[in-house]
């Protein structure tokens, strides 16, 4: 405890933070995979399963929009300690009878969970710009790096968590754990985060919404295809294909998708080691260009392995562990990108319009995930996840090719 108390003012914010985002991430992955084991396990189809995540995706895009600038307007710390509590009540809604689950009454529940995750999210890497120094680019990514890596391998964690919970607890004792776990950290949160964090100096208007940057309009449109050849296959086709396909239980679906996020999160965590940080070289376009280049190579395999009928379970397995890593590198990269480039004052403005499109990718790999699985398969989803990720590498060359 000495040594907690004897940290700076800064590192201990950058805790408090980090803590809040593991909190809410566990939940947000357990969530994810609890709606969607419980409801292919009622008989739902895919689409319709797809459909759940729909108003959570929507609102996700109009909160990294408007979540820019109510944080540059009144402070990061608000932004995050709403999220956690409107997380609360997303979770709380889900505690009524089995009778009123019904679709579009869990589209508004996860309406309400997509604005609290991106109003979270957006708080946590914009405080982050705040409390490194400006002529410490590399501690920088260290500090992202770290940030984005832990909440993808505890977003893992969170989907063994939910598989986990659903065996054991059925789905109302699983969402009544998350809900007095995140109330806690909630509380704490309200007395430790300082009040002005992330409060720009000159009053944020509303028409400064959209970016006028090229080099953050360009990699905006990066992350969307990233994210969406990501979302293609893993938010409903990936889970429906190994339960429906090779007639895994819950357990073993939950398993495989919390390895994946897990090994990815870590993964993240490591990338500056794999980008040349080591040699005192900090990402840039080039960069950007060159890691989607390789990445783009990885679903096209995996397709064309499903096509041959060569080892499927083997060739997804195997494909898709290597997809995590590579993308996990491109994806971390991005991160630190957006914080570079991002304005110091008002910096939550850069990151929530850069993470608004993040939510359209994932918005439209979802709704593609459960339609071209039902019509076409996997092999269709991995085929579209690579065309995504080409468009994301060449939209890269646009990029900066100076270190930032």
């Amino acid at each position: 405890m000495d040594r907690l108390t004897a940290l700076p003012p800064q590192i201990k914010q950058y805790l408090i933070i980090t803590g809040n985002y593991w909190a809410f991430t566990l939940t947000d992955g357990a969530l994810r995979m609890l709606v969607v084991l419980y409801f292919h396990q009622l008989g739902y189809s895919p689409l319709n399963i797809a459909m759940l995540f729909l108003f959570y995706e929507i609102f996700g895009v109009i909160t990294n929009l408007v979540g820019g600038w109510l944080g540059a307007r009144f402070g990061l710390n608000k932004t995050m300690n709403i999220g956690l509590a409107l997380q609360i009540v997303s979770l709380a809604m889900l505690m009524v009878p089995a009778d009123v689950l019904t679709v579009v009454y869990v589209m508004a529940a996860q309406a309400l969970s997509g604005i609290a995750k991106d109003l979270n999210k957006m708080s946590a890497k914009s405080a982050i710009k705040l409390l490194v120094p400006k002529d410490a680019q590399g501690q920088l990514y260290k500090w992202v790096a770290i940030l984005t890596g832990s909440k993808n391998a505890l977003k893992g964690v969170g989907f063994f968590l939910g598989g986990v919970l659903l065996t054991l607890l059925e789905f109302h004792g699983a969402i009544l754990t998350m809900i007095c776990m995140l109330t806690a950290v909630w509380l704490f949160s309200l007395f430790a985060l300082k009040e002005d964090l992330g409060k720009a100096k000159n009053k944020a208007k509303f028409s400064e919404l959209f970016s006028k940057s090229k080099a953050i309009n360009v990699l905006s449109a990066a992350r969307l295809f990233l994210f969406g050849a990501r979302d293609v296959w893993f938010v409903v086709a990936l889970p429906v294909f190994l339960a429906a396909t090779f007639g895994w239980d819950h357990w073993w679906v939950g398993g495989f998708m919390a390895s994946w996020v897990i090994g990815y999160g870590i993964v993240q965590s490591f990338a500056p080691a794999f980008t040349g940080k080591k040699s005192g070289r900090v990402p840039n376009g080039h960069s950007a260009f060159l890691w989607a280049s390789y990445l783009t190579v990885i679903p096209a395999l995996i397709a064309l392995a499903l096509h041959y009928d060569f080892y499927i379970q083997t060739s997804i397995i195997v494909g898709l562990l290597i997809f995590g890593a590579v993308f996990a590198i491109n994806s971390s990269l991005h991160s630190y990108l957006i914080v570079s480039l991002a304005d110091s004052d008002g910096v939550s403005l850069d990151v929530g319009f850069y993470y608004m499109a993040n939510a359209m990718g994932r918005l439209l790999g979802t709704v593609l995930s459960g339609w071209v699985y039902q019509q076409y398969g996997l092999e269709a989803c991995l085929w579209i996840s690579s065309c995504f990720i080409a468009l994301a590498a060449l939209l890269s060359l646009a990029l900066p090719k100076s270190d930032q």
